[in-house]
């Protein structure tokens, strides 16, 4: 996500988190909550493609509860749970109506209507799902009171067009694609009778480069610089070859986005595609250098299943 959601939606999620839902509604039909008389005095102006529209409302807009409702209906079809809704945000001070950020210009924002956010603010899940496209929906976040060392806020108004919609991308449960033969030298892998990945580097030189070899081959799609991944992964230490990470061990599979992790994974992992079981030999200084983190020190490898990405 980039600044704005980055910034606001999070406020605006904890605060649904905390009040009250609305009841789910029997057909998935957008479904507005809190104070919407007071988004009755919205009113829009239609400006093009990838410009905000004009936005005019009564001020001072002051709300005490997270509220939302739609202010145009589109002519598309309607938001289906487990999709990933595109939309453009325009945000206004909610006192004197001016301009906090607009991303209209920009690429649209990507919002998933999955059960956690189902679970962390059914305000907001509630109010897309159902949607149709093309709709514009108004968004007050209350205001917060000064605290010591910050600023009081005023109630912000979030304008937000909902652009298209889409199925989030299948997350598979194990690699899937054709098997390759990694060339001599590599530390090697094999997998166990639970079918987990075990990693032996008795013998392996320490890398002087990163390396990023397929083991197996995925036929699904590129992975990108900016992408989230969701992987399953085994890491251990070049030095004494022990694990000292593993998402099987934890049960579950890792999410993260690949500009949030070491620099190894970022490079090694960046045009790979979805499927693919990848061998990273890492050299320290692509890592966590010698102080490591944990006992993740030093040359380190990694198995990763790239299982889906978003």
């Amino acid at each position: 996500m980039r600044r704005l959601l980055a910034i606001l939606l999070p406020g605006l999620l904890l605060l649904t988190a905390c009040g009250g839902t609305p009841p789910p509604a029997p057909e998935p039909t957008s479904q507005s909550a809190g104070e919407t008389a007071k988004l009755d005095s919205v009113k829009l102006t239609d400006n093009g493609d990838k410009k905000a529209p004009g936005v005019d409302f009564t001020k001072p807009l002051e709300v005490k509860e997270p509220t939302v409702k739609v202010i145009t209906e589109g002519s598309g079809d309607r938001v289906k749970a487990n999709q990933i809704a595109h939309i453009s945000i325009v945000a206004f001070n909610g006192t004197d109506g001016a301009t906090l950020e607009d991303t209209f210009p920009n690429d649209p924002e990507p919002l998933e209507l999955n059960d956690q956010l189902k679970t962390s603010s059914a305000v907001i899940y509630n109010a897309f799902v159902g949607a149709k496209i093309g709709s514009h929906l108004a968004l007050a976040v209350p205001g917060q009171a000064a605290a010591e060392g910050a600023e009081a806020t005023p109630t912000q108004l979030l304008v937000v067009k909902v652009l298209s919609a889409k199925d989030a991308p299948k997350v598979l449960d194990k690699p899937e694609g054709d098997p390759v033969a990694p060339p001599a030298g590599l530390p090697t892998v094999k997998e166990n009778d639970q079918g987990i990945p075990e990693i032996s580097v008795e013998g392996v030189a320490a890398p002087t480069a990163l390396v990023a070899q397929d083991l197996i081959k995925g036929k699904g799609p590129e992975v990108k610089e900016t992408d989230t991944l969701t992987v399953n992964y085994v890491g251990v230490a070049m030095n004494g070859g022990a694990v000292f990470d593993s998402s099987y061990d934890r049960g579950e599979k890792a999410t993260f986005p690949l500009t949030g992790v070491i620099k190894g994974w970022t490079q090694g992992l960046t045009g790979k595609t979805v499927g693919s079981r990848v061998l990273l030999v890492i050299p320290k200084d692509l890592a966590y250098g010698d102080e490591g983190q944990g006992e993740a020190k030093g040359d380190l490898t990694f198995v990763v299943d790239i299982l889906g990405v978003k």
